[in-house]
């Protein structure tokens, strides 16, 4: 038996590993077991960004069984957020201070 592994935009734009697979090998690739295929997302997934393997939904009407998925995130803009949110929960305090300094 054999399952079909397709490569979502979000795990190409968050792991470069996986970028340069796809343009290299294409966006499906093929694996024994679903077992094979997630070690092959935890292999891709060492020293770069976390992808991870998924069901297909059933009603996709191709031959792709999983889904190799990251979640896409920008960290800037988390962070902004998060500097926000602190603001509005009123924290007025610096948010650094330097080492040695007064408090």
């Amino acid at each position: 038996m054999s399952v079909v592994v397709a490569v979502k935009p979000s795990a190409r734009k968050r792991n470069a590993k996986v970028g340069r697979l796809v343009f290299e090998d294409g966006p499906r690739h093929a694996f024994e077991s679903r077992a094979a295929a997630e070690r092959w997302a935890a292999d891709l997934s060492t020293g770069d960004g976390h992808v991870w393997v998924a069901s297909a939904h059933p009603r996709d009407g191709d031959d792709t069984d999983l889904y190799l998925v990251s979640r896409a995130t920008n960290a800037k803009l988390e962070a902004a957020y998060d500097k926000r949110r602190r603001r509005l929960r009123g924290d007025s305090g610096p948010e650094q201070e330097s080492l040695g300094g007064e408090p």
